[in-house]
């Protein structure tokens, strides 16, 4: 990691960095794809996904411990293996998909789905069911494009906010599940070298205030209105979703 750039600059970005991966393991899902962006504006994207795996994990374990008691189990049970799948998928075309077209479609994504929401409203009625066919979609297009770059949370969202969960399980399974993408894609992040000693040494340092991030989420998950939390999410996918437009474009 010898782009590194070792100065206040860096350090200052990548505190950021960690603290917004700390608040989505605390059930802010959206918050995380940030972390990326914000470190890849002194270091390259492909560097700062390898330099921030390793905080993410080890946020994922306070995360599973605080919300061990409110996961949907149907959810996880469909996205799962659909993740799994598309994490494969990564890695196995991690050498021919320019980065910049996922970023793109996730960005596209993300933003007509935030959109739809803002303008029409939120849907009236009830809750849609979770069935297969869709979260084996989502979920591929999940594990995929977090696999590339730790963007999952809008096709994620695209699926489960219909869902219509209570605030602390949609807060819950979201945590699980990354937690899970975020642990299965170790294995291949190595075997592409994007996990080195320089990186782990850094990655070190950056868990602490990420693991204080985490409990700082779960508190205002707990103390944030139920319609002021998910317009809240709606609003951060949107503006993550314009800001990885705006990277792909660029």
């Amino acid at each position: 990691m010898g782009e590194r750039v070792e100065g206040i600059g860096f350090w200052v970005l990548a505190l950021a960095a960690s603290c917004f991966v700390g608040l989505s393991k605390g059930g802010l899902p959206a918050v995380g794809m940030l972390g990326v962006p914000v470190l890849s504006l002194v270091i390259s994207p492909v560097t700062a996904a390898g330099l921030l795996l390793p905080v993410y994990v080890v946020s994922d374990m306070f995360g599973l411990w605080a919300y061990r008691r409110a996961v949907d189990r149907r959810v996880l049970a469909i996205m799962i293996p659909a993740t799994t799948l598309g994490i494969a998928m990564g890695w196995a075309t991690a050498a021919m998909v320019p980065e910049r077209a996922v970023t793109g479609l996730v960005g596209l994504i993300g933003a007509a789905f935030a959109l739809n929401i803002i303008l029409r409203g939120t849907p009236q009625g009830p809750a849609r069911a979770a069935r297969v066919a869709p979260g084996l979609f989502w979920g591929a297009l999940t594990g995929f494009t977090s696999f590339v770059s730790h963007a999952g949370a809008p096709p994620y969202q695209v699926y489960v906010l219909p869902l219509k969960l209570e605030k602390m399980v949609f807060a819950g399974t979201s945590t699980v599940l990354f937690a899970y993408v975020n642990a299965a894609k170790l294995a291949p992040y190595w075997a592409l070298g994007q996990l080195s000693a320089a990186n782990l040494k850094v990655a070190a340092v950056l868990m602490v205030p990420a693991s204080i991030a985490v409990l700082a989420g779960v508190r205002l998950v707990r103390i944030i209105p139920t319609v002021l939390f998910f317009r809240f999410v709606t609003w951060a996918l949107l503006a993550v979703s314009l800001k990885l437009l705006w990277d792909a474009a660029a």
